[in-house]
Protein backbone atom coordinates (compact mmCIF):
# COMPACT_ATOMS: atom_id res chain seq x y z
CA UNK A 1 0.00 0.00 0.00
CA UNK A 2 2.60 2.47 -1.14
CA UNK A 3 1.70 6.21 0.04
CA UNK A 4 -1.15 4.73 2.86
CA UNK A 5 -0.44 4.54 6.55
CA UNK A 6 -1.68 0.79 7.77
CA UNK A 7 -5.13 1.16 8.95
CA UNK A 8 -5.78 3.88 6.64
CA UNK A 9 -6.52 4.24 3.23
CA UNK A 10 -7.42 7.39 1.11
CA UNK A 11 -7.63 5.51 -2.36
CA UNK A 12 -10.06 3.08 -3.92
CA UNK A 13 -7.23 1.37 -5.11
CA UNK A 14 -6.09 0.17 -1.86
CA UNK A 15 -8.63 -0.21 -0.40
CA UNK A 16 -9.61 -3.41 -2.59
CA UNK A 17 -6.05 -4.09 -2.22
CA UNK A 18 -6.76 -4.63 1.73
CA UNK A 19 -9.37 -6.41 1.11
CA UNK A 20 -8.92 -8.69 -1.98
CA UNK A 21 -6.03 -9.96 0.73
CA UNK A 22 -8.56 -10.70 3.46
CA UNK A 23 -11.05 -12.69 0.98
CA UNK A 24 -7.58 -14.69 -0.46
CA UNK A 25 -7.85 -15.89 3.12
CA UNK A 26 -11.50 -16.34 3.43
CA UNK A 27 -12.02 -13.72 5.94
CA UNK A 28 -15.33 -12.31 5.93
CA UNK A 29 -16.14 -8.24 5.81
CA UNK A 30 -18.33 -5.80 7.32
CA UNK A 31 -18.94 -2.16 6.29
CA UNK A 32 -19.49 1.18 8.40
CA UNK A 33 -20.22 4.01 6.28
CA UNK A 34 -20.13 6.89 8.85
CA UNK A 35 -19.62 10.95 8.08
CA UNK A 36 -17.28 11.39 11.01
CA UNK A 37 -18.47 13.26 14.11
CA UNK A 38 -18.10 9.82 16.01
CA UNK A 39 -20.73 9.22 18.63
CA UNK A 40 -21.39 5.89 20.90
CA UNK A 41 -23.86 5.33 17.92
CA UNK A 42 -21.48 4.71 15.05
CA UNK A 43 -19.62 2.76 17.35
CA UNK A 44 -22.72 0.03 18.23
CA UNK A 45 -22.38 -0.37 14.16
CA UNK A 46 -18.94 -1.23 14.32
CA UNK A 47 -19.27 -3.76 17.24
CA UNK A 48 -21.87 -5.24 15.53
CA UNK A 49 -19.84 -6.34 12.69
CA UNK A 50 -17.45 -7.42 15.22
CA UNK A 51 -19.31 -9.50 16.81
CA UNK A 52 -19.95 -11.54 13.18
CA UNK A 53 -16.50 -12.39 13.39
CA UNK A 54 -16.05 -9.85 10.08
CA UNK A 55 -12.80 -7.24 9.49
CA UNK A 56 -14.34 -3.93 9.84
CA UNK A 57 -14.05 -1.16 7.34
CA UNK A 58 -15.16 2.11 8.68
CA UNK A 59 -15.66 5.27 5.68
CA UNK A 60 -15.07 8.71 6.81
CA UNK A 61 -16.51 10.68 4.55
CA UNK A 62 -18.49 13.70 4.58
CA UNK A 63 -20.55 13.48 1.68
CA UNK A 64 -21.23 16.28 -0.37
CA UNK A 65 -24.56 14.94 -2.30
CA UNK A 66 -26.25 14.31 0.38
CA UNK A 67 -26.93 17.88 1.50
CA UNK A 68 -28.92 20.05 -0.04
CA UNK A 69 -27.76 24.21 -1.11
CA UNK A 70 -29.17 25.49 2.28
CA UNK A 71 -28.17 22.69 4.88
CA UNK A 72 -24.74 22.66 6.81
CA UNK A 73 -21.86 20.84 4.69
CA UNK A 74 -20.03 23.49 5.45
CA UNK A 75 -20.80 23.41 9.06
CA UNK A 76 -20.77 19.71 9.73
CA UNK A 77 -18.80 18.63 12.24
CA UNK A 78 -15.15 17.17 11.51
CA UNK A 79 -12.46 15.56 13.64
CA UNK A 80 -10.53 13.32 11.31
CA UNK A 81 -7.66 13.04 14.11
CA UNK A 82 -10.35 11.94 17.33
CA UNK A 83 -12.47 9.71 14.89
CA UNK A 84 -9.56 7.81 13.82
CA UNK A 85 -8.57 6.95 17.44
CA UNK A 86 -12.23 6.31 18.05
CA UNK A 87 -12.25 3.63 15.45
CA UNK A 88 -8.86 2.05 16.64
CA UNK A 89 -9.93 1.88 20.00
CA UNK A 90 -13.49 0.31 19.17
CA UNK A 91 -11.37 -2.57 16.94
CA UNK A 92 -11.88 -0.93 13.54
CA UNK A 93 -9.70 -2.84 10.88
CA UNK A 94 -9.47 0.07 8.29
CA UNK A 95 -10.67 3.13 7.85
CA UNK A 96 -11.12 4.23 4.32
CA UNK A 97 -11.46 7.96 4.31
CA UNK A 98 -11.24 9.87 0.46
CA UNK A 99 -11.40 12.98 -0.11
CA UNK A 100 -14.38 14.46 -2.10
CA UNK A 101 -12.23 13.68 -5.88
CA UNK A 102 -11.82 10.06 -5.12
CA UNK A 103 -15.47 9.13 -4.85
CA UNK A 104 -16.46 11.92 -8.00
CA UNK A 105 -13.73 12.43 -9.89
CA UNK A 106 -14.08 14.90 -12.87
CA UNK A 107 -16.67 14.20 -15.12
CA UNK A 108 -18.96 12.08 -12.70
CA UNK A 109 -22.40 11.94 -14.20
CA UNK A 110 -24.74 8.85 -11.84
CA UNK A 111 -27.05 9.24 -9.43
CA UNK A 112 -29.02 6.80 -8.13
CA UNK A 113 -32.50 7.57 -7.70
CA UNK A 114 -34.77 4.84 -5.35
CA UNK A 115 -38.43 5.61 -6.49
CA UNK A 116 -41.36 5.42 -3.89
CA UNK A 117 -39.66 5.03 -0.39
CA UNK A 118 -37.50 8.49 -1.21
CA UNK A 119 -40.65 10.67 -1.99
CA UNK A 120 -42.31 11.10 1.93
CA UNK A 121 -40.81 12.69 5.16
CA UNK A 122 -37.23 13.40 4.92
CA UNK A 123 -37.48 12.81 1.02
CA UNK A 124 -39.96 15.86 0.73
CA UNK A 125 -38.55 17.87 3.52
CA UNK A 126 -34.51 17.31 1.76
CA UNK A 127 -34.84 17.34 -1.93
CA UNK A 128 -31.96 15.05 -3.35
CA UNK A 129 -30.94 13.78 0.09
CA UNK A 130 -31.75 10.03 -0.45
CA UNK A 131 -30.04 10.23 -4.36
CA UNK A 132 -27.04 11.58 -3.07
CA UNK A 133 -27.44 8.88 -0.45
CA UNK A 134 -28.06 5.84 -2.36
CA UNK A 135 -25.11 7.10 -4.88
CA UNK A 136 -22.66 7.34 -2.09
CA UNK A 137 -23.89 3.86 -0.64
CA UNK A 138 -24.02 2.45 -3.75
CA UNK A 139 -20.48 2.99 -4.29
CA UNK A 140 -19.12 2.23 -1.05
CA UNK A 141 -20.91 -1.44 -1.36
CA UNK A 142 -19.29 -1.69 -4.55
CA UNK A 143 -15.50 -0.36 -3.33
CA UNK A 144 -15.82 -2.74 -0.49
CA UNK A 145 -17.94 -5.56 -1.57
CA UNK A 146 -18.77 -6.51 1.82
CA UNK A 147 -20.73 -9.25 3.17
CA UNK A 148 -22.73 -6.95 5.40
CA UNK A 149 -23.14 -3.18 5.73
CA UNK A 150 -24.01 -1.94 8.69
CA UNK A 151 -26.22 1.12 9.16
CA UNK A 152 -28.37 2.86 12.56
CA UNK A 153 -32.44 2.56 12.98
CA UNK A 154 -32.14 6.51 13.55
CA UNK A 155 -32.29 6.89 10.41
CA UNK A 156 -34.95 4.59 9.90
CA UNK A 157 -36.02 6.01 5.99
CA UNK A 158 -32.14 5.73 4.80
CA UNK A 159 -31.89 2.07 6.13
CA UNK A 160 -35.33 1.09 4.48
CA UNK A 161 -34.08 3.14 1.15
CA UNK A 162 -30.38 1.05 1.16
CA UNK A 163 -32.31 -1.95 1.76
CA UNK A 164 -34.30 -1.80 -1.32
CA UNK A 165 -31.22 -0.12 -2.99
CA UNK A 166 -29.36 -3.72 -2.50
CA UNK A 167 -32.32 -5.78 -3.39
CA UNK A 168 -33.58 -3.81 -6.60
CA UNK A 169 -29.07 -3.79 -7.66
CA UNK A 170 -28.39 -7.58 -6.73
CA UNK A 171 -25.81 -6.18 -4.64
CA UNK A 172 -24.38 -9.84 -2.59
CA UNK A 173 -24.05 -7.98 0.65
CA UNK A 174 -26.57 -8.22 3.72
CA UNK A 175 -27.82 -5.06 5.19
CA UNK A 176 -28.38 -4.80 9.17
CA UNK A 177 -30.11 -2.72 11.05
CA UNK A 178 -28.67 -1.99 14.34
CA UNK A 179 -30.62 -0.34 17.48
CA UNK A 180 -30.60 3.44 18.12
CA UNK A 181 -28.38 4.16 20.95
CA UNK A 182 -29.90 6.87 23.23
CA UNK A 183 -29.20 9.41 26.13
CA UNK A 184 -30.18 8.07 29.45
CA UNK A 185 -32.57 11.19 29.04
CA UNK A 186 -34.11 9.44 25.60
CA UNK A 187 -32.41 11.80 23.38
CA UNK A 188 -31.41 9.55 20.11
CA UNK A 189 -27.17 10.01 19.99
CA UNK A 190 -26.53 12.69 16.26
CA UNK A 191 -23.90 13.88 15.31
CA UNK A 192 -25.58 17.14 15.23
CA UNK A 193 -26.50 16.89 18.71
CA UNK A 194 -23.35 19.30 19.36
CA UNK A 195 -25.31 22.40 17.47
CA UNK A 196 -27.70 22.47 20.83
CA UNK A 197 -27.39 25.14 23.58
CA UNK A 198 -27.95 23.83 26.95
CA UNK A 199 -31.26 24.63 26.75
CA UNK A 200 -32.18 23.27 23.77
CA UNK A 201 -30.47 20.06 24.99
CA UNK A 202 -32.67 20.39 27.61
CA UNK A 203 -35.84 20.51 25.58
CA UNK A 204 -34.60 18.07 23.29
CA UNK A 205 -35.40 14.96 25.24
CA UNK A 206 -39.07 15.69 24.89
CA UNK A 207 -38.95 14.28 21.14
CA UNK A 208 -38.73 11.22 22.18
CA UNK A 209 -41.02 11.38 24.94
CA UNK A 210 -43.85 12.41 21.94
CA UNK A 211 -43.15 9.62 20.28
CA UNK A 212 -43.76 7.54 22.95
CA UNK A 213 -46.44 9.25 24.22
CA UNK A 214 -47.84 9.25 20.16
CA UNK A 215 -47.31 6.16 19.70
CA UNK A 216 -49.27 4.85 22.82
CA UNK A 217 -52.48 7.05 22.17
CA UNK A 218 -52.62 5.61 18.88
CA UNK A 219 -52.20 1.87 20.05
CA UNK A 220 -55.33 2.47 22.55
CA UNK A 221 -56.87 4.02 19.70
CA UNK A 222 -56.17 2.19 16.27
CA UNK A 223 -58.59 3.76 14.42
CA UNK A 224 -57.87 7.71 14.96
CA UNK A 225 -54.67 7.91 14.13
CA UNK A 226 -55.09 11.66 13.20
CA UNK A 227 -56.08 12.76 16.67
CA UNK A 228 -52.81 11.54 18.15
CA UNK A 229 -50.52 13.06 15.38
CA UNK A 230 -51.97 16.56 15.66
CA UNK A 231 -51.72 16.26 19.69
CA UNK A 232 -48.05 15.42 19.47
CA UNK A 233 -47.72 17.22 17.03
CA UNK A 234 -49.20 20.56 19.26
CA UNK A 235 -47.17 19.42 22.11
CA UNK A 236 -44.06 19.89 20.20
CA UNK A 237 -44.46 23.31 19.44
CA UNK A 238 -45.90 24.17 22.55
CA UNK A 239 -42.43 23.23 23.71
CA UNK A 240 -40.28 25.32 21.43
CA UNK A 241 -40.09 22.62 18.13
CA UNK A 242 -40.74 23.42 14.87
CA UNK A 243 -41.99 20.22 13.23
CA UNK A 244 -41.53 19.01 10.00
CA UNK A 245 -43.88 16.05 10.40
CA UNK A 246 -45.08 13.57 12.53
CA UNK A 247 -46.33 10.79 10.92
CA UNK A 248 -47.12 6.93 11.50
CA UNK A 249 -45.96 4.87 8.03
CA UNK A 250 -46.14 1.64 7.16
CA UNK A 251 -42.54 -0.22 8.33
CA UNK A 252 -41.75 -1.41 4.77
CA UNK A 253 -42.93 1.02 2.48
CA UNK A 254 -43.74 4.21 4.21
CA UNK A 255 -47.49 4.50 2.68
CA UNK A 256 -49.66 6.26 5.01
CA UNK A 257 -51.57 4.41 7.59
CA UNK A 258 -55.39 5.47 8.70
CA UNK A 259 -55.91 2.78 11.07
CA UNK A 260 -52.98 0.92 12.82
CA UNK A 261 -53.48 -2.83 10.77
CA UNK A 262 -49.51 -3.63 10.17
CA UNK A 263 -46.42 -3.57 11.07
CA UNK A 264 -46.15 1.21 11.47
CA UNK A 265 -42.87 3.30 12.46
CA UNK A 266 -43.71 6.53 13.74
CA UNK A 267 -41.61 9.45 12.91
CA UNK A 268 -40.71 12.82 13.38
CA UNK A 269 -38.19 15.52 12.32
CA UNK A 270 -38.09 18.79 14.21
CA UNK A 271 -35.96 22.03 14.54
CA UNK A 272 -35.25 23.14 17.57
CA UNK A 273 -33.11 26.68 17.40
CA UNK A 274 -30.47 25.95 14.30
CA UNK A 275 -30.58 22.13 14.69
CA UNK A 276 -32.37 19.37 13.06
CA UNK A 277 -33.54 16.43 14.93
CA UNK A 278 -35.07 12.94 13.98
CA UNK A 279 -36.27 9.73 15.67
CA UNK A 280 -38.96 6.99 15.32
CA UNK A 281 -39.75 3.72 16.97
CA UNK A 282 -41.45 1.00 15.82
CA UNK A 283 -45.67 0.52 16.83
CA UNK A 284 -46.77 -3.04 17.20
CA UNK A 285 -50.09 -3.34 16.37
CA UNK A 286 -52.47 -6.32 16.86
CA UNK A 287 -51.28 -5.77 20.34
CA UNK A 288 -52.87 -3.96 23.79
Amino acid sequence: MAGERSGLVRSVAALRDVVRAWRSNGERVGLVPTMGALHAGHLALVAAARAQGEHVVASLFVNPKQFGPSEDFAAYPRDESADLAAFAKAGVDLVFAPTVEEMYPPGFATSVHIAGLTEALEGAHRPGHFDGVATVVGKLLLQVLPDAAYFGEKDYQQLTVVRRLVRDLDIPARIEGVLTVREPDGLALSSRNIYLSPAERRIAPQLHRVLRDTAAAIKQHPSAIGPGLEKGLATLGAAGFVPDYLALRDAADFSAMTALDRPARLLTAARLGRTRLIDNIPVAYGQM
